[in-house]
């Protein structure tokens, strides 16, 4: 029995690890308008999450509090994601701990902006 239980449980993993990189991989085309790069090479995005029903949790920060282009950035994500099979719905939780700094930028992000 226990055989059944743990390769199910395997299928079960493999499936959201392969849906978590699908995710990352969405993620990847919302670009900030701002700044030309996009969420995961800004190091934005803090955390995904998906849960039975296909509901998609999106933990994420912005550069600065106040962002103007936070309802855009919202739209966008949205719409990258619901494009995955399996995504019912998205819910984007905004945190601003730990603080965003140019630390967070990937290689690429600082190649792009010209921080060296």
């Amino acid at each position: 029995m226990a055989d059944t239980s743990d390769q199910a449980a395997s299928q079960d993993q493999a499936y959201f690890d392969k849906m978590k990189q699908q995710i990352l991989d969405a993620l990847e085309t919302v670009i900030d308008p701002e700044l030309g790069v996009d969420l995961i090479n800004l190091g934005l995005i803090y955390g995904v999450d998906l849960d039975e029903s296909g509901k998609c949790t999106v933990e994420m920060t912005l550069t600065t509090m106040g962002c103007p282009l936070t309802d855009m950035l919202d739209a966008d994500i949205k719409r990258a994601l619901t494009t995955i099979d399996g995504i019912t719905s998205v819910e984007i939780h905004l945190v601003w701990y730990p603080a965003w700094g140019p630390e967070r930028l990937s290689r690429y992000a600082k190649m792009a902006l010209g921080i060296h």
